[in-house]
């Protein structure tokens, strides 16, 4: 069983930025539903403590409180950029650290913040926007995952 501990400080705070700097790449992704967007994003951390107990490194990574800095970027693709970057250390480190479950379970709930974040506001009459398909399908990749 893997836990805080068992990162650096510095390594720790790459694994907790992963969730929210992926759900910020899709509220970028296109105009419009920033406030409910970031609502969703607050709600698959809820539902994700609501699921406490299936693993202990998910749910310390859950209690934390979500953090995503994107004005520090210049540009919508230097933030992409950043976060894809980001997502893919963050995955190298758990894959040297935590068990197969858990980087699978971290994957899973990064795509789950990106799905949320997507779903949360119908842009052009459609549940997800093609550009915010893109950042998901970007976001999977990165993690070393298959978009659902």
């Amino acid at each position: 069983m893997t836990t805080h501990a068992d990162f650096s400080p510095e390594e720790w705070k790459s694994i907790l930025e992963g969730p929210p700097s992926a759900g910020m790449m899709v509220v970028m992704a296109s105009r419009g539903g920033m406030f409910r967007e970031t609502m969703a994003m607050a709600k698959a951390y809820a539902e994700a403590r609501a699921a406490h107990g299936e693993s202990q490194l998910l749910d310390e990574i859950v209690a934390a409180k979500p953090k995503a800095d994107h004005t520090r970027y210049h540009s919508p693709e230097a933030l992409r950029e950043n976060v894809l970057r980001h997502l893919r250390t963050a995955v190298a480190l758990l894959e040297t650290k935590a068990t197969p479950e858990e980087v699978e379970g971290y994957r899973r709930f990064v795509l789950a913040v990106a799905d949320k974040v997507a779903n949360a506001h119908r842009e052009h009459g459609q549940a997800v926007s093609p550009e915010e398909a893109v950042a998901i399908d970007l976001i999977a990749t990165a993690l070393g995952a298959t978009a659902s």
